[in-house]
């Protein structure tokens, strides 16, 4: 219920009244997405609706009700409490975050400064991304990636939507809190793009665990080299490593003596190995652990390889 009223709250009168009617499982829903002149539509378990003004499922996404430009208005000032200027270092990202762990994504014209995004004008697009939090669904992976009591560096490697940001946050929350197996341990989390602690006014909406601090929309090969020189932490973590400065930072976190938790988009450990700078990673030794993650089922663990690839789990 709490999950519903965040939700509901968010939305401009006329989107949430259909909202209302159509009463969605809030453990289900995924997105909810508003194009100005477009259809109303929500993701629930993978699968796209269109709704009705009626808040009925649409045949055919012509029957959907149309998303109006006040619709979107009030949206966004609600969204943005009424001062896009007051959460610029986030608009520009292309995404806020609100009460609940929330984000919501934007889009539209964007205003360049120096060839880089400094913010966005007719903002015209909107991705209400349902946070969600699985207590516990680490568990099957846990005894894979610990080794003597300690974290093994690890790479969840996993298509989009199939799970892999919120089975990095349930790891980060079990080794921050401790298990039956291991001690709790200090934890470092770049979350540059404020899905790992669904960070609000800088607090984390979602359970990270009792020691783990976070680097809140801060670009991640930055932000490693950060918290190692000022929180001394024994794990860092970081959402989607994709290009060569996060590498090397990745490279810098080992050589310093601590244990890495990462993920990236991908369907096999063959198809990450062929990408150049991962390929470094792989063959320089920074990872004990690849987790793989099924394409079939959102959050089904599908394999577990250790550092040379060799196969510790199947399913």
């Amino acid at each position: 219920m709490k999950k519903r009223e965040e939700i509901l709250r968010i939305l401009g009168p006329g989107v949430r009244r259909i909202l209302e009617k159509a009463d969605p499982d809030t453990e289900k829903l995924q997105e909810i997405r508003l194009r100005v002149g477009g259809p109303l539509l929500i993701v629930c378990k993978g699968r796209e609706y269109a709704l009705t003004a009626e808040g009925n499922m649409a045949e055919t996404i012509r029957q959907a009700y149309v998303v109006t430009e006040q619709d979107f208005k009030e949206t966004l000032q609600i969204v943005s409490s009424h001062s896009l200027y007051a959460f610029e270092d986030e608009v520009k990202q292309g995404f806020l975050t609100v009460n609940g762990g929330h984000r919501v994504g934007i889009a539209g014209r964007a205003i360049l400064e120096k060839g880089r995004v400094k913010s966005f004008k007719y903002i015209t697009c909107m991705n209400i991304r349902v946070a969600h939090e699985v207590t516990g669904c680490a568990g099957l992976v846990m005894p894979y990636v610990t080794e003597n009591g300690h974290a093994c560096s690890s790479l969840i490697i996993s298509p989009p939507r199939c799970g892999k940001t919120t089975l990095l946050r349930d790891m980060i929350r079990q080794f921050s809190n401790g298990t039956e197996r291991i001690r709790g341990q200090t934890v470092g989390v770049v979350d540059e793009r404020s899905e790992i602690g669904g960070c609000y006014m800088g607090i984390p909406q979602n359970d990270v665990g009792a020691r783990t601090d976070i680097l809140d929309c801060c670009p991640k090969a930055e932000g490693m080299m950060l918290l190692i020189r000022s929180m001394a932490p024994d794990i860092v973590a970081v959402d989607e490593i994709g290009d060569e400065r996060d590498a090397d930072a990745l490279f810098s976190v080992v050589h310093c003596g601590c244990r890495l938790l990462a993920t990236v988009h991908g369907s096999s450990l063959e198809e990450v190995r062929s990408k150049p700078f991962f390929a470094k990673l792989i063959n320089g030794g920074v990872f004990d652990r690849f987790v793989l993650l099924s394409e079939r089922r959102m959050g089904q663990l599908k394999a577990v390889y250790d550092g040379g690839g060799s196969l510790l789990y199947q399913r």
